[in-house]
């Protein structure tokens, strides 16, 4: 189920918009792609709809803010939607906007369907560009707009120009980034903070967040797509993996997001689903500070990790091998590989290294444990920490570790593949946790990211892949498999490999 509607614009019908709106409400559109399905309509009103308990692994860790790692929790829980979205296949697809064109080398115009956000306003085109000239203001900025200027005005009744300072041939997916998400004028204040809280346009409706520990969110009744079927969602937020597994043996929670592999096979008949993902676990080194400044120790810790070991053993064969920063849910990247140049690696010597991850992944304490053996065995000296993320990502981004595990989605930010290298690997980079600065390497990325025909631009991100994975700062140690407890009596959850959706107007009980 591949939607084409991206490649041939549809244009607004003549109708008044008023009416328009009220068809829209109706009918239930044909805009179903394999991971954003809308399916509610009539039935669910009519027959009211169970409420949805969800829990997930990750609280909020910046107050809700859609410029961050809570973007995503928002786009998954269905309360916020872009001008895009992706298919199956990473292809842009319609979500506010019904169709777009590329007009010049620099803009492009945007024609919104008829929605209105969960305060009951009117999605306009001014107040689309409102939102996203806010999201390029957000300090730091989100990861989908790393090195990139873009601005958006309305353009008549419908339509919105963006336009940026360089072409960008890849902005309808950049606009499908969960930090990219329109918001209505409400939720923004004069301080620049944001709040979501009854402010997005997706199916459901957030009212309540406790802290990190719950969340509540209604049905949305105005939303574009059809009335939801579930009457609200109530979700808990559990760091602790096997207790996420738990909730759902116990009928406490219907979906429980990464349930720990060790606890699998223990989930009831039917109710474990496993996903591939674009999600590739690495071991960053910091190449600015201490002992990994110098490539040869950053090339001896690479030669000690044993990938294959960590999906066989921590994983039990629910991950592949590390073979690079991209794994096998991005299909073209193993024929276009290229294999790095790595440094002689230096003897280790009893050098001393800080390790850290975070326990919200339940395999990463393990992986990390298992690190350490690895490393400990090739004559280093390793001091452990775990954290829960939300009490680590701001030591980890300002350099305070010598080496930190991450799981990180590599098309979450944008869905295109070159987004992902410049923000984790380059100078410029917000999420750069290597602290990695190097000038070939800012070189291989500005040459994919000025590269517009998609094949080539593939064959420029493997090249940047092969520069980054040269220096010896990242190491991919596996590709993961996302598994997720769903109850049988639960239907219409969306598993996507880029891991931005979980629960839509479909889902069900």
């Amino acid at each position: 189920m591949v939607s084409e509607r991206s490649r041939t614009p549809v244009r607004a019908t003549s109708l008044p918009r008023r009416r328009r709106l009220l068809v829209s409400l109706a009918l239930v559109p044909l805009l179903a792609g394999c991971f954003a399905e809308k399916d509610g309509g009539e039935g669910a009103r009519a027959a009211g709809g169970a409420r949805l308990r969800v829990a997930l692994a990750f609280p909020p860790a910046e107050n809700l803010s859609p410029y961050g790692a809570d973007a995503t929790l928002l786009s998954r829980l269905g309360v916020t939607e872009g001008l895009t979205a992706l298919d199956a296949n990473g292809t842009a697809m319609p979500a506010l906007a019904a169709s777009w064109r590329r007009e010049d080398a620099r803009s492009w115009r945007f024609t919104l369907r008829d929605a209105v956000f969960q305060d009951g306003t009117e999605v306009t085109p001014a107040a689309v560009a409102a939102s996203l000239g806010r999201a390029t203001r957000a300090k730091p900025a989100p990861a989908a707009l790393n090195g990139v200027t873009l601005t958006a005005r309305a353009d008549g009744g419908h339509d919105v120009r963006v336009t940026t300072a360089a072409p960008d041939p890849i902005l309808p997916l950049r606009l499908a980034s969960p930090s990219l998400a329109v918001l209505s004028p409400k939720a923004y204040d004069r301080h620049g903070r944001v709040d979501p809280v009854g402010t997005g346009t997706g199916p459901f409706r957030l009212t309540r967040v406790t802290g990190t520990t719950s969340a509540t969110l209604e049905r949305h009744d105005g939303y574009w797509g059809g009335l939801a079927h579930a009457a609200g969602i109530d979700v808990r937020f559990i760091a602790d993996g096997t207790a996420r597994a738990n909730a759902l043996r116990t009928g406490e929670a219907d979906i429980a997001e990464a349930v720990p592999v060790a606890q699998a096979a223990t989930l009831p008949a039917g109710t474990r689903r496993e996903t591939a993902t674009t999600r590739t676990t690495s071991l960053l080194l910091n190449a600015r500070r201490g002992p990994f400044e110098d490539p040869g120790t950053r090339a001896a810790v690479r030669a000690a990790v044993d990938p294959a070991a960590l999906a066989r053993g921590v994983y039990e064969g629910h991950a592949d091998p590390g073979a690079g920063i991209y794994g096998p849910a991005v299909t073209w990247a193993a024929g276009r590989r290229v294999p790095p140049a790595h440094p002689e690696p230096a003897a280790a010597d009893g050098t001393a290294l800080t390790l850290a991850t975070y326990d919200n992944r339940p395999e990463l304490p393990e992986v990390a444990q298992v690190l350490k053996q690895q490393l400990e065995k090739a004559g280093f000296r390793v001091t452990l920490q775990v954290r829960e993320y939300s009490r680590l990502e701001s030591d980890a981004l300002a350099g305070k570790f010598d080496a930190f595990v991450l799981a990180r989605n590599t098309l979450v930010d944008t869905g295109d593949p070159v987004a992902v290298l410049a923000g984790d690997h380059t100078c410029r980079g917000n999420y750069n946790i290597a602290q990695l600065c190097d000038p070939d390497v800012d070189r291989a990325v500005a040459r994919a990211e000025a590269t517009e025909d998609t094949g080539a631009r593939q064959q420029a991100v493997m090249a940047a892949e092969a520069t980054i994975l040269g220096t010896d700062a990242v190491v991919p140690l596996v590709h993961q498999r996302i598994v997720t407890g769903v109850a049988t009596s639960v239907r219409g959850v969306l598993l996507d490999p880029y891991e931005r959706t979980l629960v839509g107007p479909g889902t069900r009980r």
